[in-house]
């Protein structure tokens, strides 16, 4: 089996893709692609971000907390 990513591969798909959708719809569907992306991309960022926690975060007040001992 050859490679998927071929230029003819990509160009028989791009062909199809244009004649099920058509050429109006084709920047919509381009639009709400690059937006799920976007999506994506930042929630996949914020879900790394929360791994590591800042120098300058609180901690919660819970019962182990100092602040809540009497």
């Amino acid at each position: 089996m050859g490679d998927l990513f071929a230029p003819s591969h990509i160009l028989l798909i791009l062909i199809v893709v244009l004649l099920l959708f058509g050429p109006k719809k084709l920047p919509e569907l381009g639009r709400a692609f690059g937006k799920t992306l976007r999506e994506f991309k930042n929630g996949a960022s914020g879900l790394m971000s929360d791994d590591e926690p800042s120098p300058n975060a609180k901690l919660p007040d819970g019962p182990n907390n100092e602040t809540n001992k009497q």
